[in-house]
């Protein structure tokens, strides 16, 4: 393997020449602790920064072979490793001089939840560490400034990989705290299941956030306390005894008046499928990570999805059971996301009432005595939800604001006032049964989940481009090969590297996997087992690995896919 001095030797040579002539220092060069590898070089300084990483050997990183030993801790070490050498970067002033992105070094920069990235990774086998980052490689014009380029190599990288990744330079309680942390919350993850719990929230959390576009908690936030009704103590293996408040599977509803803390405690439950780091007040919120949020989305796609089990008989004639449009309406969409959700393997509903379609959700005795059932092709939620339950094992947690009507088929209310939760079942139960105006609650017949059976094969006109381009628009949109994917609906990507990472996806599963014989979760379900083994790398497919993409599950895959407007079901 070639030096740095033999790179050194290289860039002087170019030193303004040119700037194509940096494609020259693409491939690895011993660097003595570490490799340094030039991935990709931009063909320009305006364009992209270059792909550079470095990879250390697993004996010179020196992390303990139990900090990788199990998935939970390796993904925790990953982000606390990018977390550092983010910041690390971050202490970098730019130099102003130079063209383009001249002088630019980046990476990946983790929000608050703890995710699987493309940008750090842990060979769980040996130990060795890969991160990656981009640089801008330097230039005056469009004319190679090589020395500023050895300055950053040289001066400044060796100075963040001793830092970051190399265990005997770290804060070693700092290290050890992110890997109990980790098996503190995987701890809990399992006493779920055995509790016979969807969800569990520590007392002490702090849920409101900083505002609606920061993920950071509220100073001065009222902390989270368990009503005792509701109180859970587990025992965790490194922090003890924790308690908080065990939301038990089936029907829960969250009521309350305006601004009282509803909503934030259910985007604190959807957020809660993934771990947070310490510091966030959400650290022990945690969800079945089955769970999905559930919404109207007017104007999205469908395509092939049975919605028959909530909309049928429709006036036009359209067949519900392979239902497809162009433009949902907002009770269509709903139903779609419940059947969609469930075809994915959700256990777990959330639901908030502000942002679903009325009559979808309930259908008051009024509104039924007034409009006869065989002139309403709708099954409301409310008719379905004790069976989802009852006879599929699918719970359901439901913010509720003006219809009490949900009190009648609930396991569990709970009140939040002033952001402090008050179990008062018992209560609502009494005051829905002294309710004359509202008839025992409607539970609709003919009960069946469809079978999840839509097969997709690949779309012909995109597997027939010479080069797939991909762009990642929004947090929550991207672009393959110029057809937009609206990702609004799916209200649990956290990152803009999932959003990266789904659009790889996508392609990925065109190329590859998608052949009109596996239905959409198979073929789903056998990329992920790819990506288990193989890491998120697999979906560069051959081509140099970057450092933008994060860990999505099944359910947004498949929420992705369902949303794909060029779809094609057998």
């Amino acid at each position: 393997m070639k030096t740095k001095e033999d790179l050194r030797a290289l860039l002087l040579s170019i030193d303004h020449k040119g700037y194509p002539a940096y494609k020259e220092t693409k491939g690895k060069w011993s660097w003595g602790t570490y490799v340094l590898s030039i991935d990709h070089v931009q063909g320009d300084p305006f364009a992209s920064p270059s792909g550079v990483s470095v990879i250390v050997s697993g004996k010179t990183a020196g992390f303990p072979a139990e900090y990788r030993a199990q998935p939970h801790r390796r993904i925790a070490l990953q982000d606390h490793l990018l977390r550092l050498f983010a910041d690390r970067l971050a202490r970098r002033e730019r130099s102003g001089a130079g063209s383009g992105k001249s002088g630019l070094v980046i990476t990946s920069r983790p929000g608050q939840e703890i995710l699987e990235r493309t940008a750090c990774r842990i060979d769980p086998s040996d130990g060795s560490v890969t991160l990656r980052f981009q640089v801008g490689f330097p230039a005056n014009g469009r004319t190679i400034n090589a020395r500023e380029l050895l300055r950053i190599f040289e001066q400044f990288l060796p100075e963040c990989v001793e830092n970051s990744l190399l265990c005997r330079n770290l804060n070693q309680n700092a290290l050890k705290g992110v890997i109990e942390l980790a098996d503190d919350q995987f701890a809990i993850r399992r006493a779920l299941e055995e509790k016979g719990l969807c969800a569990f929230i520590a007392d002490g959390s702090v849920l409101p956030r900083q505002s609606g576009v920061s993920s950071l908690p509220m100073k001065g936030a009222v902390v989270f306390q368990s009503p005792d009704t509701m109180a859970v103590t587990l025992e965790l293996p490194h922090r003890g005894s924790v308690r908080g408040m065990g939301i038990p599977k089936g029907i829960t509803l969250i009521v309350g008046g305006g601004y009282h803390g509803k909503s934030t405690l259910l985007q604190a439950l959807e957020m809660g499928v993934y771990d947070h780091i310490k510091g966030d007040g959400r650290e022990y919120v945690i969800t079945d990570s089955r769970a999905a949020k559930i919404r109207a989305e007017d104007g999205r796609s469908i395509v092939g999805t049975d919605i028959s089990l909530f909309i049928r008989d429709l006036p036009n004639g359209k067949d519900t059971v392979h239902f497809s449009t162009e433009d949902a309406s907002g009770s269509t969409s709903q139903a779609a996301n419940v059947i969609e959700a469930i075809e994915a393997g959700a256990s777990l509903l959330l639901i908030d009432e502000d942002t679903s379609a009325t009559n979808f959700m309930v259908r008051d005795s009024l509104m039924a005595s007034v409009v006869s059932p065989d002139k309403e092709p709708i099954t409301p939620f409310i008719s379905r939800i004790r069976d989802l339950y009852e006879q599929s094992g699918i719970s359901t947690i439901l913010v509720a604001g003006s219809s009490g009507a949900f009190f009648h088929v609930a396991d569990t209310v709970v009140q939040m006032d002033r952001y402090i939760p008050y179990e008062i079942t018992e209560r609502a139960k009494a005051a829905a049964g002294r309710d004359s105006a509202q008839q025992e609650v409607y539970r609709a017949e003919c009960y069946k989940i469809p079978a999840g059976s839509r097969i997709s094969e690949q779309d012909r006109a995109l597997v027939r481009e010479q080069r797939i381009k991909l762009k990642t628009l929004s947090d929550d949109s991207f672009l393959i090969a110029h057809q937009e994917v609206d990702l609004r609906g799916l209200e649990q990507i956290a990152d803009r590297e999932q959003t990266a990472a789904l659009a790889y996806i996508l392609k990925y599963l065109q190329l590859h996997v998608l052949d009109g014989k596996k239905s959409l979760v198979q073929s789903v379900q056998e990329l992920m087992v790819l990506m288990e083994k193989q890491g998120l790398e697999v979906l560069f497919d051959g081509a140099a690995a970057g450092n933008g993409l994060a860990g999505v599950r099944a359910l947004e895959i498949c929420g992705m896919l369902s949303r794909y407007r060029k779809l094609r079901v057998c």
